[in-house]
């Protein structure tokens, strides 16, 4: 039986269930000196990153570190997808229990960068997410595409090609021991 997107997910957040609580802080530290590293590495100055839930990594250090140098946008839900707001407090608990900056009129679509949380990659290097497909209808609203890092506790990565032809492609994931780029190649992180 050929692996479908759903039965990739299902076991994508299975395993994030069980992946190991006791050293999350060590592990947020990593993936946040590793984020740190390929940020600097880019020319951008309009990031989006998102704000983490708990079972998702929490980059909110890196987040803190880059806000006075970089435009920081983080999520806004609107309906079925979302826009982008510049991220500044107090944040309020909204929706799926994400927090989220305050609305503005503003209406952004240009980013050079966008950090985003994935529940597994294909071949491709395209996102398996928690299902809600906010990212993919967002990404079809921006004039330009970013360049885009996924973020993955644990690597849940199929060699197949299990997505579909709107979900968003990374240019690389970062995990907490390796990471993937859009060639495949898998480079272990010094």
């Amino acid at each position: 039986m050929p692996l479908t997107k759903s039965k990739f997910r299902q076991d994508c957040l299975e395993k994030m269930k069980k992946s190991r609580k006791y050293n999350k802080i060590y592990t947020d530290a990593l993936l946040n000196k590793a984020l740190m590293k390929v940020l600097k590495a880019q020319s951008g100055r309009n990031i989006l990153f998102y704000y983490p839930l708990p079972n998702e990594v929490d980059i909110r250090k890196t987040l803190q570190k880059l806000r006075r140098k970089y435009n920081i946008f983080v999520p806004f839900m609107e309906g079925k997808s979302f826009k982008m707001v510049p991220f500044r407090l107090p944040l309020k608990k909204k929706k799926f229990g994400i927090f989220e900056a305050g609305n503005t009129l503003r209406d952004i679509k240009k980013i050079d960068i966008a950090i985003v949380p994935v529940v597994g990659v294909d071949a491709n290097l395209q996102r398996i997410g928690f299902g809600k497909g906010m990212y993919d209808r967002f990404f079809e609203k921006l004039q330009k595409r970013p360049y885009t890092i996924f973020i993955q506790k644990e690597l849940c990565y199929t060699k197949e090609k299990v997505c579909d032809i709107y979900d968003v492609t990374g240019d690389i994931v970062i995990t907490a021991r390796e990471k993937i780029i859009q060639n495949k190649i898998y480079k272990k992180r010094k």
